[in-house]
């Protein structure tokens, strides 16, 4: 039998008398890019967070590669997990190549210098910011701050990749690009993503959250249903053939409610 990669058990949040997660199982495995998605306030930065260790569950268990996430050290924990969030604030004077390094501490000592130095420049690479290495963080565009964080998550060479709203504050191209980017990259990601236009493309499954609880837990398509869409967020999805190019656009739109003329 093969052993899921992640597995969350009954994982439950309260604080305050107030539940935050209540009662999520499922598992993950290798190569999934799960996306989770809910309203403000369901629970997903919150499952994120006991997902990758950030934050212990008041009951049930987080499980990676078999073994309980609560009894692997923060120091070994490093050596898999790599978390993008939304609240890293580098000093801008720090120069980009340094930065990225930073992704290297949890395996100082187990590689020679020239090793290190390259897995550097290949995160910078595969980042696309090679060429501006030498720049400082303070100097860079969002997109391309954006960028530096999954460098320095990738160098770090984890199995699981955590992202909490990775394309906040960029323009809808840029959004777009960010999470091909993340595709590319070809291991196992966790992301949270606000914008549901983003999902289909992006995601091989999606996790729905509404009110602490997990609603769904499917593919795109079975997930991102008519009836689900509607009753979680209040809006409709629409499935259209593109007018110039053979695929399908996928639109989320708010219904008219206003009342029909008498």
């Amino acid at each position: 039998m093969t052993v899921a990669l992640l597995e969350a058990r009954d994982l439950c949040v309260t604080a305050n008398g107030r539940d935050l997660v209540q009662a999520v199982s499922f598992s993950v495995a290798a190569g999934d890019r799960l996306a989770i998605i809910g309203p403000n306030g369901a629970g997903k930065t919150t499952l994120l967070r006991m997902l990758s260790g950030m934050l212990r569950p008041s009951s049930g268990e987080v499980k990676l590669g078999g073994r309980r996430l609560d009894r692997i050290s923060a120091a070994e924990r490093a050596l898999h997990i790599a978390v993008v969030g939304q609240t890293d604030q580098p000093d801008p004077r720090l120069a980009l190549i340094d930065y990225v390094e930073l992704g290297r501490v949890p395996h100082a000592g187990l590689r020679r210098k020239s090793e290190e130095r390259d897995i550097v420049a290949e995160a910078l690479r595969r980042s696309g910011l090679l060429p501006l290495f030498g720049r400082t963080i303070g100097s860079l565009s969002g997109g391309e701050r954006q960028r530096a964080q999954l460098a320095r998550a990738i160098a770090q060479h984890p199995k699981i990749l955590f992202l909490d709203e990775p394309t906040n504050h960029l323009d809808p191209r840029a959004r777009g690009e960010l999470l091909d980017l993340v595709a590319g990259f070809e291991m196992t990601v966790i992301a949270v993503l606000h914008d549901l236009a983003l999902v289909a493309p992006f995601a091989t499954r999606v996790a729905v959250m509404n009110h602490a609880r997990l609603q769904a837990l499917a593919a795109p398509r079975e997930a991102l249903t008519q009836k689900l869409i509607r009753e979680i967020f209040g809006i409709d999805v629409l499935r259209l053939r593109h007018p110039t190019e053979d695929r399908e656009l996928t639109v989320f739109d708010v219904p008219n409610r206003a009342a029909p003329p008498t």
